[in-house]
Parts: structure tokens; C-alpha cells; sequence
């Protein structure tokens, strides 16, 4: 490997895509073992790799010559080999900063909690000082003696006015958890997450729940892999190269459609996805798919706990995924846990067809009726309503209602 990433898990990364997308050198993902990778720095058979989590510390002692900027950070996540000589760097200084700053996030005497104890944790805390925060902690699972626990946080520092994790914890694949409940902190005023895989995690989903501004770490990762290939090869990206690279990459987010039994998910689903050359996804279909059944006898067998089980399950799966237009049942909007997920990586339209528009079919067991259908619909509109990140009009025809949607969309991503 010449040009890479190593780490001990890298199923995450978007890094290939993003240096690849500016740069011509090849560039690998490479995991690493702590045995490996003491051989691979011992070797130093490559020309500069980026390190991340856990070993951004570990390379230091590997090192001939760390940057003063590192130096006083304590962790390193740019290595470039020079005639046989190491040097190492920190670019994530260079890409949480931007990111701060993209979004306006002021830190300037504001009390600061960062979550972890890691490499990016001291990184966060050396761009907290430099942006003038008034306080700031670190936040770790075990007492440490630069850290207060988590229970601590919660019961002592209920003041605190920004939240950065640096954490692995809900990341790709394990999405759906949470570093910290932010019940407590009533004084919030931001939240930044640098996982970046979701685009976003559910910390930041809870954050936004609350009204309280909150952003992952894409931009981060792409201001620090710009910054890696100045020291790398020595080229310059231009800042509207950023920026167009991130909306791109934030774009591929998918088009998620809730809504009533009938509403013409599935139909409007399948226009939509061919307009925007993205594959389509039902989640009731998978589910006939995966079990064999169809979801009547499913309901007959299992109840509608059972089948409640596995759409959750299908929802778990799909949403890892991204560029996708994705139909969802009627219900399941019902359980948080498929609404929390969907939204990690996609924006939520709630297809709004009046309800004298839907029809009682005999293959949807809590709708076979018009009375059911009435009563379902009575009880999931405030649901609906609640959940999306944007409410359509689905009365219209079908390509009427792909095009609103797709115009959303664009316009979400990347203006007029």
C-alpha cells in the first residue's frame, strides 16, 4: 500500500471515496491488528497513511518527527514517509475546526463536554481551547484523572452548553444508540457528533428532536482528508471543491416514504426511484421475501407482535443503507425505534392522501374494513405528521407526486 487508511475497523469509512474523489493517487483501506501494525510502521513500505480510531495514539512512538501542533495535542492521524522518515500530524484539528465553523457553532466562553477519551477527544479539546470555550471536560465511562464520568456530567454539569462526541458509539454498523440521554442538559445550545457514518447518529437525531442545533462529523472528515493530502502530496483543494463534495455525499442520503395503507407508497415509490436512478426498496415486500409468507398469514401466525418484530428487524437492515428510495408499511411509524433509524440516513416524506382517496383491501389485516381503515387512520395522522421531515400532498397523480417530492428533495440538498 502506498496511499491509505489503517485502523482496526474500517467497514465505517468513506475515506477511499473522498480521496478519490479529489486526488489521483491510489488510495486503500488497510486493518490492521496491533501485532500488524507495529510491522507495518516497523516496514514503512508506504509513501502516507492516514490512522484512525484506536491507533492515533499508538503511532507516536513509531515516529522520528511529530508536528508541534500534534505534539501538543497527543495524537496523530497523518503519517507521511519521507526518504524513510516518519512524520506524523493531526489533520482533525484542521476538520473539526472547519466543521465549527461551517456551522456556526460559537464556543467562545461556553461550557464544553467532550465525550471520550481517545485520540479525537483530545483533538476536540485542543480546538475548544483554541476557540476560547470557557470550561471544558472530558467525559469517559471510567473515572480517569482528566476525566468525570458520565453520571457525573449528568448530575454535576447539567450547565453545559455544547456537546461534542467523540466516541465510536453509534456508529456504522451499530447504529441506534446514543453516548448520553440529553434529558438533563436544558441549557444545550449545540451538539456535534464526528461520527459521520450515519450522517446522522441518534445523538444527533435526539439533539434536533429537541430543537437543539446538531451536526455529524462528513464535513469534518472531508476538511481533515484535504488537509492529509497537503501533506501528502502537496495540493490544495479549492473550499467550493469542499462544499460541493459534501453536499454530493450528504445527498446520498435516502428518500423515505411513510404514510397510510393505499396511499400509493410503493407506486409513487418505484416512479420516484426511477426518476432519481436509485434502486427501490419496500420493506413489506421484504419481509414476504425473508419469511416466506404473505403478510396476512404472517399476521395469522404470529400475531401483530410478530410481525411488528420482523419489520423493525428489515427497517434495522435498510436503513444502513444509503441512495435508496425506501417504502415503508403503514404502521411503521408506530415503533420510534424504525422512525430513529430511517432518519439516520434519510429524510422522511409523509405521503398525505385523503382518506376518502383510500381503499380497504382485503390483504392488509388492520385495514380490511373501512371502519378499520378510518380508525387507522385516525390514529396514525398525528404520528405521521410528527415523524416526517416533510409532509406531501398525495392526492395528486402519481408522477405529480414523485416530481414534489424529488423538487424537495434537490432543493433540501442543494438550493435552487
Amino acid at each position: 500500500m502506498k496511499y491509505g487508511l489503517i485502523g482496526a475497523k474500517l467497514s465505517h469509512s468513506f475515506s477511499k471515496e473522498i480521496h478519490g474523489h479529489f486526488f489521483d493517487y491510489p488510495y486503500e483501506l488497510l486493518e490492521l491488528s496491533l501485532e500488524q501494525l507495529d510491522v507495518f510502521l516497523r516496514e514503512r513500505d508506504f509513501c502516507a497513511v492516514n490512522v484512525t480510531v484506536p491507533y492515533k495514539e499508538t503511532v507516536i512512538p513509531y515516529l522520528d518527527e511529530v508536528d508541534e501542533r500534534a505534539q501538543a495535542i497527543g495524537a496523530v492521524n497523518t503519517i507521511v514517509n519521507r526518504d524513510g522518515k516518519l512524520y506524523g500530524y493531526n489533520t482533525d484539528f484542521d476538520g473539526l475546526y472547519a466543521l465549527i465553523r461551517r456551522n456556526a457553532i460559537d464556543l467562545k466562553d461556553k461550557k464544553v463536554l467532550i465525550l471520550g477519551s481517545g485520540g479525537t477527544s483530545k483533538t476536540a479539546m485542543a480546538v475548544a481551547r483554541y476557540v476560547g470555550c470557557k470550561e471544558v471536560l472530558k467525559v469517559s465511562r471510567r473515572a480517569q484523572k482528566d476525566c468525570i464520568t458520565y453520571e457525573q456530567a449528568r448530575e454535576n454539569h447539567t450547565d453545559t452548553q455544547v456537546i461534542i462526541n467523540t466516541t465510536p458509539c453509534g456508529m456504522y454498523p451499530n447504529g441506534g444508540v446514543s453516548p448520553i440521554d440529553l434529558t438533563a442538559f436544558s441549557h444545550l445550545e449545540n451538539v456535534v457528533d464526528v461520527v459521520y457514518n450515519p450522517l446522522r447518529t441518534k445523538l444527533v437525531c435526539d439533539a434536533r428532536r429537541r430543537n437543539i442545533p446538531a451536526v455529524g462529523g462528513l464535513y469534518m472528515l472531508i476538511a481533515q482528508a484535504v488537509a492529509a493530502a497537503q501533506h501528502f502530496v502537496g495540493t490544495v483543494v479549492p473550499q467550493e471543491r469542499v462544499e460541493e463534495l459534501y453536499r454530493r455525499m450528504m445527498a446520498e442520503e435516502n428518500v423515505v416514504l411513510i404514510g397510510m395503507p393505499a396511499s400509493g407508497k410503493s407506486t409513487v415509490g418505484k416512479r420516484l426511484a426511477e426518476m432519481m436512478e436509485r434502486p427501490f426498496l419496500d420493506t413489506d415486500a421484504l419481509i414476504v421475501e425473508k419469511c416466506g409468507k404473505s403478510i396476512p398469514d404472517l399476521f395469522a401466525q404470529t400475531g401483530e407482535g410478530g410481525f411488528r418484530a420482523m419489520e423493525t428487524e428489515i427497517i434495522r437492515e435498510v436503513s444502513c443503507k444509503k441512495g435508496y428510495v425506501i417504502a415503508t408499511g403503514g404502521g411503521a411509524v408506530l415503533h420510534s425505534d424504525n422512525t430513529e433509524r430511517l432518519r439516520e440516513n434519510g429524510r422522511i416524506y409523509f405521503m398525505d392522501r385523503s382518506l376518502d382517496l383510500l381503499t380497504a383491501t382485503a390483504d392488509r389485516p388492520l385495514s380490511s374494513t373501512t371502519a378499520e381503515l378510518q380508525k387507522r387512520y385516525d390514529e396514525r395522522y398525528p404520528i405521521y405528521c410528527a415523524v416526517c421531515d416533510m409532509r406531501i400532498e398525495a392526492d395528486a397523480s402519481v408522477d405529480d407526486v414523485a416530481k414534489r417530492i424529488r423538487e424537495d428533495f434537490l432543493y433540501e440538498h442543494f438550493g435552487d
